[in-house]
């Protein structure tokens, strides 16, 4: 009896120590973004650089997901997912310390490494650890983590930073780490290195590497350099070249980082082609709410900032208990109806123009919360459930990968349709009109969503 107590225990501390990780990765995405023109101001840099501290952490956390899930499978997830909390730990001490605009920008790149062995290796712990009767609620509740760190984020870095220094949003990542470095170190348990006889594929992690770089890289710069420009279009067609060698690789080799048969099953395929325009649809609205609120509503920064959290409460909210559903009843309800409330709530905020109350954004804020809320957890398990155990860390980086590409597409999308139509007139209701026509777009895509979702053996 004590035994069995001791094992459920033991479950909930892995949850914990895998929430907290998920809780730091998440608020280090986020938390930069605020104090970016404060580290501008520290070093005297120019705007064009201190984006780097950004954009070099995004290329690097997405370009290396499918590498360290499949090193996971190999390796044993426990073992990466330590050094990768070490590395994540060590590099936000010297991201804290950075003397100057370039060191920083370099330790976000390492920090990024860490986030990325992070990243890719928690969801096949919780899949080993929780059985399928919980997998939903377990990583619904590991999604709760995603969304507070986001949530919190805006505060806390403007809190600290005002407080102490914007030192002090990398160093807090130190001691709240270690704490957690600890729980895993203890409460993980070591899993076996399934795919220890297979070799890790070098040529196909270069490859795709390389491919998702030179691909994201254009997509997050596009609207700001050009897209017509030749370095936009030159990325471009090296994206291509790469990518499609990286396929043809990976189809010749015995042991790639992508395994395409994964896609064969119907529910593995459409559930991650639904995650990435999920993630469209979600990351096209935090680029163009703040538009609307700030120069179209001419509301302050904290007004602002303050319905903006209301989308991540609700969905940190929802999550976990919709993922509990879908444990019982499936997942193909749960990720359907999502999907169409998300683009419910996305077509009524295109809706709002410079009367509507913000009582009224605040409502579709919040059914957008909801409908993200009720798609991701269920989602999520069905992408690890169509996964066989030996390839739990390629299944979990391809679902992180789906969602770092689905933010730097949904990001570029709206930028673009957005920058385009503004450019065509300077009335003052042009941007209503810009943001309205990116919205009902991604209101499509979303519905979209839905309609994948629907596929399911």
């Amino acid at each position: 009896m004590n035994l069995s107590l001791l094992k459920i225990d033991q479950k909930w501390l892995v949850l914990i120590a895998i929430g907290m990780s998920t809780f730091m990765s998440a608020l280090d995405t986020s938390v930069v973004n605020i104090v970016l023109p404060v580290i501008n101001a520290s070093f005297g840099s120019e705007i064009a650089t201190v984006e780097w501290v950004v954009i070099i952490y995004l290329l690097f956390v997405s370009s290396l997901l499918l590498s360290f899930g499949r090193l996971g499978d190999i390796r044993g997830h426990k073992s990466v997912f330590i050094i990768g909390f070490s590395i994540f730990i060590f590099s936000s001490a010297l991201c804290g310390w950075a003397p100057s605009i370039g060191a920083l920008i370099a330790f976000r790149g390492i920090q990024a490494v860490g986030a990325a062995m992070l990243a890719a290796n928690s969801p096949a712990i919780l899949t080993k650890n929780f059985p399928a009767s919980q997998r939903g609620q377990a990583l619904g509740l590991q999604a709760t983590m995603t969304y507070l760190g986001l949530t919190v984020a805006p505060s806390l870095g403007g809190w600290l930073t005002e407080l102490i220094s914007w030192r002090a949003v990398f160093y807090i990542n130190v001691p709240v780490g270690l704490f957690a470095l600890i729980l895993a170190w203890f409460f993980i348990p070591s899993d076996k290195e399934s795919g220890s006889h297979e070799s890790f594929d070098v040529p196909g992690s270069l490859l795709f590497l390389i491919g998702l770089i030179t691909l994201l890289l254009p997509l997050n710069q596009g609207y700001a350099w050009g897209w017509n420009s030749w370095p936009v279009v030159g990325l471009f067609a090296f994206a291509t070249i790469f990518l499609l060698s990286f396929v043809y690789v990976e189809r010749k080799s015995a042991s790639p980082i992508l395994d395409l048969e994964l896609f064969k099953n119907k529910v593995f395929s459409a559930a991650t082609i639904s995650s990435v325009l999920n993630y469209i649809a979600v990351f096209s609205i935090l680029l163009l709410l703040p538009f609307y609120l700030l120069q179209g509503r001419g509301l302050s920064p904290s007004q602002a900032g303050f319905i903006l959290t209301i989308q991540p409460i609700v969905m940190a909210i929802i999550a976990p208990i919709s993922g509990s559903i879908s444990d019982r009843i499936g997942t193909r309800i749960p990720t359907v109806l999502g999907m169409i409330i998300l683009s419910l709530g996305i077509f009524l905020m295109s809706r709002l123009g410079p009367n509507e109350s913000l009582y009224q954004v605040g409502i579709a804020m919040g059914i957008i919360g909801l409908g993200t809320g009720t798609f991701i957890s269920p989602n999520n398990s069905a992408i690890m459930g169509a996964a066989p155990l030996e390839r739990q860390g390629i299944a979990a980086g391809i679902l992180a990968t789906s969602r770092s590409t689905g933010m730097v597409l949904g990001v570029g999308l709206a930028g673009a349709i957005f920058t385009t139509i503004l450019a065509r007139g300077v009335e003052d209701s042009q941007i209503y009109i810009a943001i309205s026509s990116s919205l009902i777009v991604t209101s499509i895509i979303a519905g979209i969503g839905a309609l994948t979702s629907s596929i399911k053996n």
